[in-house]
């Protein structure tokens, strides 16, 4: 389970998530997308959205507010976020389907989008393993949901298998860029793998 109390380095309340309350974002994670946004461009209006473990809701109420009316955007979780996506899918990333999510979507993504990681444990190889597991079922679900030319942006925890998981996902975009936000926050490993240029695995005859 995740760490609590006054040891608790995630409790301090700093500069984004005063700004998150402030400006009525469930999460401080919101400005990790933000800055994501800004450097690449990931998100444009009318697109197709998928956010894989989308609770409490602060990406779906980024990407909404970019996206507008005429986009869709679909959230995956097994917790019920505060600011709801267009669809939402009350699921765990895996059992959820592709088809499934294709459906509610109204057709192939533009983007998917993964801020999903497991309940942190203070082992740095264990949560680094399990939030792998989740990274890879982002990639996955990518790989089956995107148009060609779609962006793919997940996190991931640092640690030995990092590099190798970068590595395996860079064969199917254009252009792959490892990104540490400013909102990160300072004792975190995570990083985010930003990819752009979406390339469809060849078909085997």
């Amino acid at each position: 389970m995740a760490r609590k109390g006054k040891n608790n380095p995630w409790a301090k309340a700093d500069r984004f998530t005063k700004k998150a309350k402030h400006e009525g974002y469930a999460a401080r994670s919101v400005y990790k997308l933000t800055e994501i946004n800004t450097r690449f461009r990931i998100l444009n209006k009318g697109q197709r959205v998928v956010d894989l473990g989308c609770s409490p809701g602060s990406w779906s109420r980024f990407v909404l507010e970019v996206i507008g009316p005429n986009g869709s955007l679909v959230g995956v979780d097994i917790n019920p976020p505060e600011f709801r996506a267009t669809q939402f899918l009350l699921k765990s990333v895996f059992d959820v389907t592709p088809d499934e999510i294709l459906e509610a979507l109204g057709g192939q993504a533009d983007v998917v989008i993964s801020d999903m990681a497991p309940l942190t444990t203070g082992n740095v190889l264990g949560d680094h393993v399990l939030q792998l597991e989740l990274a890879q079922c982002a990639v996955d679900m990518a790989l089956k949901v995107l148009q060609p030319g779609g962006h793919f942006v997940a996190k991931v925890f640092e640690g030995e298998d990092a590099q190798a998981f970068v590595q395996g996902v860079r064969p199917y975009f254009e252009k792959t860029k490892r990104v540490r936000p400013e909102a990160v926050r300072r004792q975190s490993r995570e990083f985010f793998l930003v990819c752009t240029g979406f390339k469809p695995p060849a078909i085997e005859a």
